[in-house]
């Protein structure tokens, strides 16, 4: 609450209190006497407040402005009418020709007489079973085959080097070959190459790979990883084993064997990639060699394959049938050309061999290896049964994905013979090749349908269900019937099917769906004809 102040009356008071302090308290009516003190009830003094008034006057007004706010507006309107008639001819009735009377007793007689057979038969096709299972197929299918394309490596050409092996990359987009040499001669030292191709780049150069490693030896045999899409396994004529990086091509080698006591002596036929029995995540090579031995080896630092496990086959001790001769005295190694592996059981694989026999084997084998050689790991011998042998050595083994007793082999007699696990004797001799027989492949997505390549130019596609002796499609891979060495079909791209030849090409073949879509009950089929033909 705001007071006023009187100056004129706190004036006076001062004055009086001055005085009387001045005088130690005495009155001024009588010296050196002490006054008595009074009460004094003085005025209220106010200071007016000037701040108020200051304040109200100083304002001060602020304003800001955004840029204009840009409108539009827009509007379409489409507009679709169709008109659309369409005017029939004018119906014309149809009448039944007319009988001549003379004909109506015949016609009666006759459908009295037929009427009890034709129900019968009606009645018989009625119960019949024999179109069960049966799908129409409106469209007519074609087995054609057409060429995608035609792939080389002119360095490797020009040195006269086959294509020895193919293989797919995991994504099915990659394709890789192997250079080296098939026929006579010692190639140990010989200067080859791998390459590879990915297909569904843009601006796919045919003569110009994608990558290309050179290797020391020429390369007998070519396996991609079934996980990681860039690394490949190979195996040499000099007996190493070498895994590369393809994604890495100025420095691609990731592990190799070295030429060890452990190391194959002989030329590796075929790599295969097996996945580790504990670590299902984790995979180990396992290579065959015409030395005898089937080893496998796992990746480890410092860029080296160590042996794990390994196995020998030694004439001894195959099982005996009525079709191998006696075997000679003392140790004698059998060579072996090719692998392939049960789709159905992963410690069961089938051998090909140099004596033209296959060979049922395990990895699960306990018996020791009645063999000398020199190894870092005991040897165990795998074989548990023989099979009758083709006429001469076998190139090529193949176990169906969809049967899991039939496999095939092809071998230098021109034969494919199909075998079931459970008899020593073929189940089914075809003669495709005057000339030796290089390769066999079982479809991945058709139980009927297998390809062979021939050592006459050609490239087979067989489907059981049309003919078990002839082949549906044979197609023409060289103009000068120089021989087709190696086939894959793509696991992936299911229509796709590389082969190598002599003439160091790698063609990719486009199937037709016929090759390519599995028919109704066709897995049954083939059970049925794995059974028939063996009892």
């Amino acid at each position: 609450m705001a007071t006023r102040a009187q100056p004129r009356q706190l004036g006076r008071a001062g004055s009086a209190g001055a005085e009387t302090l001045a005088t130690g308290g005495a009155s001024a009516e009588g010296p050196g006497r002490p006054g008595p003190l009074q009460d004094e009830t003085l005025g209220v003094a106010s200071v007016p407040s000037q701040w108020r008034g200051v304040q109200g006057i100083r304002r001060e007004t602020k304003s800001c402005q955004t840029a204009s706010i840009a409108t539009a507006e827009k509007a379409a309107q489409t507009r679709k009418h169709v008109d659309a008639e369409v005017q029939t001819e004018a119906p014309v009735p149809v009448s039944a020709p007319s009988v001549s009377s003379h004909d109506d007793p015949r016609l009666a007689a006759f459908l009295r007489r037929v009427e009890a057979m034709v129900i019968r038969e009606l009645n018989k096709n009625w119960q019949s079973h024999a179109f069960d299972g049966f799908e129409v197929n409106w469209t007519e299918q074609q087995p054609t085959v057409t060429c995608l394309h035609t792939l080389g490596y002119p360095p490797a050409q020009g040195q006269g080097l086959h294509v020895t092996s193919v293989s797919w990359n995991t994504t099915g987009s990659v394709v890789a070959c192997a250079y080296g040499r098939l026929d006579d001669g010692d190639w140990s030292t010989l200067k080859s190459f791998v390459c590879a191709w990915n297909l569904d780049r843009r601006g796919l150069k045919p003569w110009q790979p994608s990558a290309v490693v050179e290797v020391p030896s020429a390369v007998m045999s070519l396996a991609f990883h079934p996980t990681q899409p860039s690394h490949v396994a190979g195996g040499l004529y000099s007996g190493e084993v070498l895994v590369w990086d393809m994604s890495h091509p100025e420095d691609p080698l990731l592990w190799r064997t070295g030429l060890t006591d452990d190391t194959h002596t002989d030329p590796v036929y075929q790599v295969v990639w097996l996945p580790e029995p504990r670590h299902g995540h984790r995979f180990q090579v396992l290579s065959v060699a015409t030395d005898g031995r089937v080893l496998l080896w796992q990746g480890v630092g410092a860029g080296r394959l160590q042996l794990t496990e390994g196995f020998a086959l030694v004439v001894q001790q195959l099982p005996r049938n009525s079709k191998l001769k006696k075997p000679p005295r003392g140790e004698t190694a059998v060579g072996a050309t090719a692998v392939a592996f049960s789709s159905f059981d992963p410690s069961l694989f089938v051998l090909g061999t140099e004596g033209g026999f296959p060979l049922q084997c395990s990895l699960a084998a306990e018996e020791a290896a009645l063999t000398r050689t020199p190894s870092s790991v005991p040897l165990r011998a795998p074989a548990q049964l023989t099979f009758s042998p083709h006429g001469g050595p076998i190139y090529s083994v193949s176990c169906s994905p969809f049967h899991r007793h039939l496999f095939l082999s092809a071998g230098t007699d021109g034969h494919i013979h199909l075998y079931s696990l459970l008899q020593a004797q073929p189940l089914a001799s075809l003669r495709l090749s005057h000339k030796y027989l290089f390769a066999v492949r079982w479809s991945p997505v058709r139980p009927s349908v297998f390809a062979a390549a021939s050592g006459e130019g050609d490239v087979q596609l067989f489907d059981l269900q049309k003919s078990s002796q002839k082949p549906t499609v044979s197609i023409k891979q060289t103009q000068d019937a120089s021989p087709v060495y190696c086939l894959e079909f793509n696991r992936q791209q299911t229509q796709l099917l590389a082969a190598g030849d002599a003439k160091g090409t790698v063609k990719v073949w486009q199937l037709s769906t016929e090759f390519t879509e599995q028919g109704p009950r066709e897995s049954e089929d083939l059970a049925r004809l794995a059974a028939e033909v063996a009892t």
